[in-house]
């Protein structure tokens, strides 16, 4: 079963597509918030876009620039203007496909079905982590924030990774350790405090303060601790 975002201000035709969509047994999930896509994405995790090119606020080739900096999910651009010129357009801002208004339902499900075979039968879906607005790219290791790409070192990817992948859970030091060297060596446990450092030091500079809490005695976690009924 696939995720597929749609983005589409025309509510009757976002219904209708959706409908469509789930008639195929794959999940739909149409945007409501058109000043804040982004959001919607990252909080879906599609596996493709069905974008508007005319939309409230910004339009689809901006929304499918801000896409492009954090993930290579396929993207169809839909619009009534369907002259060359924008379908050049679509395909040059990084779309996959394109498909004309008024939207032919079948034309629209063969288009969603050929890109979806390309696209995950050779080689499967871009992982992403998602906190707060930013974006860990799982597969070029980068993290975006706020459009800005944040560099990361080898060892505070993979600190950032594995607490990510915890979210609201303590991950011990030992983990970490293991996590980052791979091996059952030993090593001076300073040098993985120097990179947890090095790694806050640099989410607050760009404005994601307060990410990693340490938790005494026990290690470190990103996100509220879950609540657990008591027994």
């Amino acid at each position: 079963m696939y995720r597929i975002l749609i983005v589409e201000d025309d509510v009757d035709l976002a219904k209708a597509m959706k409908k469509q969509i789930e008639s195929w047994g794959d999940e739909a999930y149409p945007a409501e918030d058109f000043r804040d896509i982004l959001s919607a994405f990252t909080r879906y995790d599609p596996h493709i876009v069905l974008m508007d090119i005319m939309l409230p606020f910004y339009n689809g080739y901006h929304w499918c620039s801000q896409i492009r900096k954090i993930s290579d999910v396929p993207i169809i651009f839909i619009s009534s203007a369907s002259d060359n010129m924008n379908i050049i357009m679509a395909v040059d801002m990084g779309g996959d496909d394109f498909i004309p208004k008024p939207v032919d339902p079948d034309v629209m499900t063969a288009k969603i079905r050929a890109v979806l075979r390309r696209t995950y039968d050779m080689g499967g879906k871009i992982p992403i982590l998602e906190y707060k607005g930013a974006v860990l790219n799982l597969n070029d290791a980068s993290l975006v924030y706020q459009g800005d790409r944040i560099d990361l070192t080898k060892n505070e990817f993979r600190i950032l990774q594995t607490l990510l992948e915890n979210k609201g859970k303590i991950v011990s030091r030992d983990t970490l350790m293991t996590k980052l060297w791979q091996t059952d060596c030993y090593v001076e446990e300073n040098t993985l405090t120097v990179n947890i450092n090095r790694l806050r030091r640099k989410l607050e500079k760009a404005g994601l303060d307060g990410w990693i809490e340490t938790k005494v005695g026990s290690g470190y976690m990103i996100g509220q601790e879950e609540k657990r009924w008591k027994t």
